[in-house]
């Protein structure tokens, strides 16, 4: 029961939990629009979009600081940045070695498939 407790709290704290994907296609329309614009280098609508994405949820696989960057994901009838986001991470910005969608405020996170 020890081991099965530490080898979990490993995984969690490694962000190797994470094991739920997402296709492109799969994304709510929005998702896609952000990701093309990602992909594209700008003009992103939100002037956070490409902020550094500092992980302190641990969800995602730890990498040094600078790593990730998120970018917002509208929601229709919201006024504000809402709660969906794409955090990608890797050098540049446009071509990025992941990318992980959340739909509720780094709480969980899909990784993006190609």
């Amino acid at each position: 029961m020890r081991r099965l407790f530490l080898l979990l709290w490993l995984a969690l704290t490694c962000g190797l939990a994470q094991a739920q994907e997402i296709r492109p296609a799969d994304l709510p329309p929005e998702g896609r629009e952000t990701l093309a614009l990602i992909h594209q280098g700008a003009p992103f609508p939100h002037k956070r979009d490409g902020i550094v994405f500092q992980n302190r949820e641990r969800l995602l696989p730890l990498r040094p600081r600078g790593h990730y960057r998120e970018y917002t994901v509208r929601t229709p009838g919201l006024k504000h940045r809402g709660a969906r986001r794409i955090v990608c991470g890797g050098e540049p910005p446009t071509r990025p070695e992941a990318c992980w969608y959340t739909a509720d405020h780094y709480q969980s996170f899909r990784k993006i498939t190609p």
